[in-house]
């Protein structure tokens, strides 16, 4: 449960029609099982303590006895367990019978929940039987103990705050305003649903969009249980499609079996996103039944899904359709760049590594949309001090594949220059050795867009803008930015994908795309050694997929450093040491703290992805905002 962690299961256990005793003892079975696992919140199905397929058993005092003394044996049997559980049986209240969840925890019976919407149209026939629950709030006892029967009821955990769980059932999700609506914005973030829906083509997708979609829109966690076997098959058949879904996101599914599904969910990564969506408006929770819980907090043994990179589709078709729909949204802000200002020019520092490579890949999509002639890319290659005949080579091969103009002009002579007038040394190669060379080349590419009309293009991703590896008034200035909300890891992935469609028709170019990629990254900056590439950026500020992570989760989620630094070590461990992790954490908190003011004056560049940090979108910091709270947590992790 630290960290906002915690383990959470769909349940289908076997049962009997009719057969109450048997199901009570399945029921147990399967909780003390989810619980020695160390799940802390379990649904089970509707009307799991007799079967949904009783029929017209339903109005006989012997089943619904028979339901009452089988929820009597859960809760005397599980009285010493550390879990909350909600299972489904018919309930009397008031003279009417209705469909109930009924929520309990170490043998306390906490609140009945009753079914609002009754499905009385092709196979169903609820309304024969049961009375909606809608607006009902009434007194009961029910197997020796007092509660209240109440479609507004939440249930809140003292021990993790945050963590509200509200119950529908079944039908309520297929209605057009859920139950579960009003209860997120009454501050549940747990949906838990206790389902009996049966199986004909197609609707197991139909239902798996339904789970994702209400959790996406409720910035909830929702947990759907299922019946399965068992139930009568006179007419229908019960697949046990159990869900857990968070966000939109399906976290873990099984049909056609028995047992338990479980994932663990992240409070508080629903709760940062409520605070973020302005447009989630929560209410004060007043009118509602709220009964209090508490569980044991403990270490919550992550199993759930943490993409290494969170930025790339690990499925490779997913990953191809995101790679062109950021082309075409890249290409279609430059696009309309380029019209505004009347340019049919671009120009392009190309350097032979990614990032330019995936700039004048985009650019050419932008001209070809355009109607524009490729010749109106001017291709710009700068050689100095650290220019490899590799890097140089790959970046002319590109260029004339791609139809773009290519411009040699070596910036030696100068910078030499230049570093005399400032009394700068040769053979002192520090920072203002470097970048004095990128200064240059920047003062080269506006030069020749004023010459010729044209409009500089940007090649710096969001991985250098996070850092501040970008030389200010360097290759931090451009008049658009393309690759702005692009992180390093993704850019990989785009000119990948960029050389698997050129493959059949343009083997050059993909053989050179193939080369750029295998070239390491580096600002080529300083002098080379026998030939070979000697600055190698990721040497210097650290590997770029372990930034591309800590960004995703620091920004876009917020997590403080140590459950970013957990999830780390949870995703990448296995290919990084834990001093590894966190001495780039450390580095990545430095520099992006530092490294601000660069971000505050960004050129214009479309956002792509969730996280962009434009200080005109998404990103709003002071310049001289301190570290040290971020840094002293992790100080505690050594």
């Amino acid at each position: 449960m630290r960290d906002g962690f915690i383990k959470v299961a769909a349940g289908t256990p076997e049962i009997k029609v009719a057969d109450c005793g048997f199901n009570a003892a399945s029921c147990v079975k399967l909780i003390r099982k989810a619980e020695f696992y160390g799940v802390k919140v379990l649904c089970l199905p509707e009307l799991c303590l007799t079967g949904y397929t009783c029929g017209d058993l339903f109005l006989q005092d012997a089943l619904l006895d028979g339901a009452e003394r089988a929820l009597k044996t859960v809760l005397e049997r599980t009285a010493d367990m550390d879990i909350l559980v909600a299972l489904g049986l018919p309930v009397r209240a008031g003279g009417e019978l209705y469909n109930c969840a009924a929520v309990i925890h170490g043998g306390k019976l906490l609140g009945l929940v009753p079914k609002t919407y009754l499905p009385n149209y092709g196979e169903f026939y609820e309304q024969r039987w049961f009375s909606s629950g809608a607006g009902a709030s009434v007194y009961v006892e029910l197997a020796g103990q007092p509660t209240v029967m109440d479609s507004r009821s939440l249930f809140d955990c003292a021990s993790l705050p945050g963590l509200t769980v509200g119950v529908e059932v079944c039908e309520d999700l297929w209605a057009p305003e859920p139950p579960s609506a009003v209860l997120a914005r009454a501050g549940a973030t747990l949906i838990l649903n206790l389902s009996a829906s049966d199986e004909v083509v197609g609707k197991a997708e139909y239902r798996r969009q339904l789970v994702s979609g209400q959790s996406a829109r409720l910035l909830c966690a929702y947990v759907y249980a299922d019946a399965g076997e068992g139930e009568s098959s006179t007419d229908l058949v019960f697949g046990a499609h159990d869900i857990v879904a968070e966000n939109g996101a399906i976290l873990a599914e099984d049909r056609f079996g028995t047992g338990f599904t479980s994932t663990e969910i992240d409070v508080g990564r629903l709760l940062f996103e409520r605070r973020r969506n302005t447009t989630f408006t929560g209410g004060t929770g007043d009118g509602y039944c709220r009964s209090e819980f508490s569980l044991e907090v403990e270490e919550t043994a992550l199993t759930r899904p943490v993409a290494p990179n969170p930025f790339v589709p690990a499925d490779h078709g997913d990953r191809a359709e995101r790679c062109r729909e950021i082309f075409n949204i890249a290409a279609a802000g430059l696009k309309k760049r380029l019209k505004h200002v009347n340019a049919s020019t671009a120009v392009i520092g190309l350097s032979g590594g990614l990032d330019s490579t995936l700039a004048i890949l985009i650019t050419a999509a932008a001209f070809d949309a355009l109607g524009l002639d490729r010749k109106g890319i001017l291709a710009v290659t700068m050689p100095c001090f650290g220019t490899t005949g590799r890097t140089k080579s790959n970046a002319e091969t590109l260029a004339e594949e791609l139809g773009a103009t290519l411009k040699v002009v070596d910036i030696g002579e100068a910078v030499t220059v230049h570093f005399r007038d400032i009394g700068q040394s040769m053979d002192d190669h520090s920072v203002t050795f470097e970048n004095g060379q990128a200064r240059e080349r920047t003062q080269v590419l506006m030069d020749i867009a004023n010459k010729t009309g044209g409009l500089v293009v940007g090649t710096g991703d969001l991985s250098e803008l996070a850092l501040g590896w970008a030389t200010y008034n360097g290759d931090h200035t451009s008049m658009y930015g393309v690759n702005a909300s692009i992180p390093k890891t993704l850019v990989r992935h785009l000119v990948s994908y960029a050389a698997g469609e050129a493959e059949g028709r343009s083997p050059r170019l993909a053989a050179v795309l193939r080369d750029i990629l295998d070239t390491p990254v580096s600002p080529e900056l300083l002098p080379p050694e026998n030939g070979e590439i000697a600055q190698k950026t990721e040497d210097l500020v650290g590997p770029y997929e372990l930034h591309d992570f800590f960004l995703y989760y620091a920004v876009r989620w917020g997590f403080p450093p140590r459950k970013v630094f957990r999830l780390a070590l949870y995703a990448l461990g296995g290919q990084y040491g834990r001093e590894t992790i966190l001495k780039w954490l450390k580095n990545f908190y430095r520099r992006f703290f530092s490294q601000q003011f660069k971000r505050s004056c960004l050129p214009d560049g479309p956002k792509v992805g969730t996280v962009t940090l434009s200080p005109r979108g998404d990103w709003r910091m002071p310049s001289d905002a301190v570290a040290a709270l971020w840094l002293n947590e992790l100080e505690g992790l050594e």
